[in-house]
């Protein structure tokens, strides 16, 4: 079986209503109405209604960059997962490493967020990633699989099915490093096993994809291992023509 590949940019708090809109037509005029791959682009919250309207029946999906747990209420400064399906969101990140690190996201929080997100029917883009001191310690999988083993624990294995996940390496994010293709590669493969050991048919579909760091130079690289479905890119998403280098090499 064939995975989909995937990429998603990651635009950050970056963007402006200028800026957004000449990004997006120089997307949407190289990229057609038809593709191999999907590609989104995850845009800061206060641009989903302009962005929904200019990728609308287009193959560019639009994706938000964090969900609240909660469906509505007092929480000052949230956004519901029914208010980003309001703009036609498919996709929304979930611990991201700069959520996790800056705004003391815990695993369970992130798994409370993801499924927010899968009870209202988008698609979680969840993250999963080391450190660098985490690393050079050996935890890669021991954080990892802890990190997953949260949302596992609280929705099943089930819920993984049509989910994303995303390996970004905290170390590589922004650096301009990058985990060799045979690194990222292996950690790909154990993910997929930790899941095929619960659910082999689960395994089997699920889109894993990395990021970090990722450029035109070396995402065919990245994306041509076999358990490396395509790519949530950061930085490179604000430049067009990179983001459509790196969306070509998933296409194939």
């Amino acid at each position: 079986m064939r995975r989909q590949p995937f990429v998603a940019g990651n635009w950050k708090m970056n963007g402006s209503c200028v800026t957004n809109q000449k990004l997006v037509t120089e997307l949407l005029e190289s990229l057609g109405d038809t593709s191999v791959a999907a590609f989104a682009v995850c845009v800061p919250h206060p641009y989903l209604d302009q962005v929904s309207r200019l990728l609308a029946g287009s193959c560019l999906a639009l994706g938000a960059q964090d969900v609240s747990p909660h469906e509505s209420g007092a929480h000052t400064g949230e956004v519901a997962a029914s208010m980003l399906l309001d703009f036609a969101c498919r996709y929304v990140i979930v611990g991201h490493s700069e959520r996790r690190s800056m705004h003391g996201e815990s695993d369970a929080l992130v798994a409370l967020k993801f499924g927010a997100a899968r009870a209202a029917g988008l698609v979680p883009l969840l993250c999963l990633g080391e450190t660098l001191a985490e690393r050079q310690a050996g935890d890669t999988l021991p954080v990892l699989f802890r990190q997953l083993q949260a949302v596992l624990d609280a929705h099943g294995v089930a819920s993984l099915s049509g989910a994303v996940l995303a390996y970004e390496p905290v170390w590589a994010i922004g650096t301009g490093l990058t985990a060799a293709p045979e690194q990222a590669q292996a950690v790909h493969q154990a993910l997929r096993q930790y899941v095929a050991e619960r659910d082999p048919g689960v395994a089997e579909g699920l889109r894993i994809v990395y990021g970090g760091s990722v450029k035109a130079g070396n995402a065919a690289q990245l994306f041509a291992q076999p358990d490396i479905d395509g790519g949530l890119i950061g930085g490179a998403s604000l430049d067009a023509k990179e983001f459509l280098a790196i969306c070509q090499a998933a296409n194939i």
